[in-house]
């Protein structure tokens, strides 16, 4: 559900730029009271993740579409809330900066779609309310279904509002929200089930992440050593393997365009939006997680098709690979500024 610039006129992507940046700073004042040295290792851990995550689109049976997690009730049941939307906030900027996935001006969009939504309504609103009277497989299970499938049906609708703010005639308002809303929450329900796994995983692992989380406390004197194991080894796996049988067809955003406007990219002539390609094609050193393109027309035998297969290949599993490792780096750099902000405060106070 990465909204390209396109999408968005300079107003709706320069006010939803705005809204992120508040919800961004709010989240840095509250984590100050939870934020502690070990949580530090598991914002980037999970941010890896989840970037990884995100790389693998699975198809939608019969629809000839594709979806991917969004990750924030995820990030927010074993981080928090506000260490969730920040860890999102570092997996969007890597992804747009280094990977062209997502447009920088709508920026700011995508981070309130896909993190707000999940991290401050879904989370405390819906999963919390399953998980009241103690956390069970049971309650882990529905808890994190319905919450991922509000939280994307929330972000899906939110996607159409700014579009037609934006004054996107190519995508009318009755018949885009008619195709968005079905097709993400079949992906909601697959979100779910992965939600499931891993908090699951954690759960039975070490069950005190969950409830410090839920409850706003430290983790204080909690291992980390097995949890972080797994999630490392996972990333290696999806991010560096599985990544690679990522499904071809057009993810929900784009399948919906399709269905709606006849095309998965709307044309942009004006000149910011041209700025913001400019830069990104300089900064997007992995575009669409592969290798640059080398334009060469005439060669087109088999062994350079061969060639240009196996290159993918290796373009998507090195993208998995840096792209979780900038993730990884980026979400503990935040941690260690907070944590730099917060013992400043206490030896000024």
């Amino acid at each position: 559900m990465h909204m390209a610039d396109a999408l968005l006129s300079p107003a709706v992507g320069g006010t939803m730029l705005a809204a992120s940046i508040g919800a961004a700073s709010y989240s840095v004042k509250k984590i100050q009271n939870d934020l502690d040295e070990k949580k530090i290792p598991l914002m980037g851990v999970m941010g890896a993740f989840v970037f990884a995550a995100q790389m693998i689109n699975f198809s939608i049976p019969g629809t000839g579409s594709s979806g991917h997690i969004g990750g924030g009730l995820l990030l927010s049941i074993l981080l928090g809330p506000y260490a969730g939307f920040l860890t999102m906030a570092a997996i969007l900027l890597i992804q747009a900066l280094f990977f062209g996935d997502g447009g920088l001006l709508a920026y700011g969009a995508n981070l309130f779609n896909m993190g707000f939504y999940s991290c401050f309504i879904a989370y405390p609103f819906i999963y919390k309310w399953f998980t009241r009277k103690g956390i069970t497989s049971k309650n882990i299970l529905w808890g994190s279904m319905i919450s991922a499938i509000m939280g994307l049906q929330l972000g899906a609708f939110s996607v159409v509002l700014e579009t037609l703010f934006s004054g996107k005639t190519e995508l009318p308002f009755g018949t885009f929200v008619l195709l968005m809303q079905p097709i993400h929450l079949a992906i909601g329900a697959v979100e779910g089930l992965v939600t499931t796994a891993v908090v699951t995983f954690v759960w039975k692992a070490r069950p005190e992440i969950i409830t410090t989380a839920a409850n706003g406390q430290s983790l204080g004197n909690i291992s980390m050593k097995k949890v972080l194991s797994g999630l490392i080894l996972a990333i290696i796996i999806v991010g560096g393997g599985l990544s690679l049988f990522a499904s071809q067809n057009p993810d929900g955003l784009e399948w919906s365009m399709k269905k709606t406007a006849g095309t998965t990219e709307l044309e942009a002539s004006d000149g910011i939006h041209k700025s913001f390609s400019k830069i990104q094609s300089k900064t997007a050193l992995l575009p669409d997680y592969g290798f640059k393109a080398i334009d060469n027309k005439e060669d087109k035998s088999s062994s350079k098709m061969e060639d240009t297969v196996t290159s993918k290949n290796a373009g998507t599993s090195i993208s998995g690979i840096v792209g979780g490792s900038l993730t990884l780096a980026l979400a503990v750099l935040t941690g260690v500024i907070i944590s730099f902000i917060k013992r400043k405060k206490k030896i000024s106070s």
